[in-house]
């Protein structure tokens, strides 16, 4: 219980008297922030002493590499030859397709379940939503790799032999179109779908009900409404999605392993076979040992820090949105 105890007027005499209050927490209140402030010491504790095992177990593979080891794409632990250029590349390549296919199809689908989706219909879809983001990523990754890919490689050749000035879709000679970034990146983005979805979804039901209706009785159509009124309030709720699945797909590791061949290489060519992700290439040499472990965990390290200041970026982007939002109303 917190109670409020008037403190003396600091006003100037002649002035108009003003009440100030100082909050007194009681016992069950300063209890509750000494457990919340320590938990979220312990969440800061942990991150920094996974940092500094990265860092110590990551120092021999940079002392073999040096700089060369952010500037390299092969990895070959026998030739004492390490980079992380080409897992990265392939992390960020197949992270931006899943986003790309996740965004656009997230925002549709909040929109839909909180603006036109009756009731009954609603409820029904935010449990299809909360049961897909339950579904295990192995489950994924085998759909993927036995049923999708196999569909997807003759549209991947199509869109090979009539766009292939495109340089995305350009292909190699006797190129194969299975276990390809595309069809890795279509995977993750089903994966990303349902928190992309469920976090503007939840942004968008906070809109005031009074500037819709406001909208709505000034003769706006309801896409004028959504347009005006409810796009413009979820926007930093779109971008904080957004930036969530990208960290998401950033991480994703057992799907992406069992469709890409973990090959570390900087291509143009998404859409035939090769390439390699940070995490998939890790879980794929998970029993290396020596000069190899200590590569992987400086690539491990790498993905830490990626992933961080992703997410930092968007604390600020959603930060800026809001302010920016508040200075247009």
């Amino acid at each position: 219980m917190t109670v409020a105890l008037p403190r003396p007027d600091p006003s100037p005499p002649g002035a108009p008297a003003r009440r100030v209050l100082t909050e007194v927490l009681s016992r069950a209140d300063k209890a509750f922030r000494r457990v919340t402030t320590g938990a979220g010491l312990v969440m800061l504790g942990i991150l920094v002493v996974i940092g500094f095992f990265l860092v110590y177990r990551a120092v021999p593979a940079f002392q073999v590499s040096g700089f060369g080891f952010f500037t390299t794409v092969r990895f070959d632990a026998a030739s004492r030859e390490l980079g992380v250029l080409g897992l990265l590349y392939g992390t960020v390549v197949v992270a931006l397709i899943a986003v790309l296919v996740a965004v656009p199809l997230s925002v549709l689908a909040a929109l839909y379940i909180t603006e036109y989706a009756s009731g009954r219909i609603r409820g029904l879809l935010t449990g299809l939503v909360d049961l897909l983001a339950a579904i295990p990523s192995l489950l994924y990754g085998l759909w993927g790799f036995s049923f999708v890919g196999p569909k997807i490689a003759p549209l991947s050749q199509w869109l090979s032999d009539n766009f292939g000035w495109f340089p995305p879709f350009a292909r190699q000679e006797n190129a194969l179109y299975i276990n390809s970034m595309v069809i890795a990146g279509l995977i993750v983005s089903l994966m990303v779908l349902p928190i992309t979805t469920s976090v503007i979804r939840e942004v968008f039901a906070q809109t005031p009900p009074g500037e819709k209706e406001a909208a709505l009785a000034l003769g706006s159509t309801r896409w004028g409404m959504v347009r005006t009124v409810v796009l413009p309030f979820g926007r930093g709720g779109v971008i904080g999605g957004s930036m969530l699945g990208l960290g998401r797909a950033l991480g994703e590791t057992i799907a992406v392993s069992l469709l890409l061949p973990q090959v570390p290489e900087i291509t143009t060519h998404f859409l035939q076979f090769g390439g390699g992700t940070i995490s998939g290439f890790i879980a794929t040499n998970a029993g290396a040992s020596g000069l190899a472990l200590n590569g992987l965990m400086a690539c491990g390290l790498v993905l830490f820090v990626f992933t961080l200041a992703t997410n930092f970026s968007a604390s600020v982007i959603i930060s800026r949105s809001r302010s920016g939002a508040g200075v247009d109303a």
